[in-house]
């Protein structure tokens, strides 16, 4: 097993959440990527969004279960268009919100964002060089079914989740009162 199992899985996990989230809901993405200027012909943007969503989703869960290195791959330029994007909005000076990264949530485009996902394409693509991440795999070699990796990677997954909804609010805050 991988070391890159635990942060692939959470990569993976997120990408397939956020992925159900968009199709779910496309709106704010959708308001997100015309601000920024995104255009897509003969294609309305929430369609756009809502395939775009299950898209993710299916790289995420096919990453999750088969570890398979074009699943890995696809999974960190995924990452790499999240960052790209959240740059892009970042300089555009378009009062988003809200990058929609997961439906409905208040996800505010910030640097930390950036970080995060640059860091799970690098995971990703880690993954794709080395394999040994497919979940049922991984589990199947811990100890107790692979219920404390399992627990751990699901605490992985709500400190992101809370690093890309909270923490950028917490930081504007802070920001006003100094």
């Amino acid at each position: 097993m991988s070391v890159l199992a635990g942060p692939f899985a959470i990569a993976a996990a997120l990408l397939a959440i956020g992925g159900a989230a968009k199709a779910a809901r496309p709106r704010d993405t959708a308001q997100a990527l015309t601000a920024v200027g995104v255009r897509v012909r003969g294609v309305p943007m929430r369609v756009f969004v809502r395939v775009g969503g299950a898209v993710e989703l299916v790289i995420g869960v096919g990453a999750l279960v088969t570890g398979h290195a074009a699943f890995a791959a696809l999974v960190a330029a995924s990452y790499l268009l999240f960052a790209a994007f959240v740059v892009v909005a970042l300089r555009s000076g378009s009062p988003i919100s809200s990058c929609g990264c997961f439906g409905k949530v208040d996800t505010p485009p910030s640097t930390v964002h950036v970080v995060i996902d640059v860091v799970f394409a690098v995971v990703a693509a880690a993954a794709a060089i080395v394999g040994d991440v497919a979940l049922p795999d991984v589990v199947a070699d811990q100890p107790l079914l692979g219920v404390p990796f399992l627990f751990l990677v699901v605490i992985g997954l709500s400190l992101v989740y809370l690093a890309f909804t909270s923490l950028p609010k917490t930081m504007a805050a802070v920001r006003e009162v100094a």
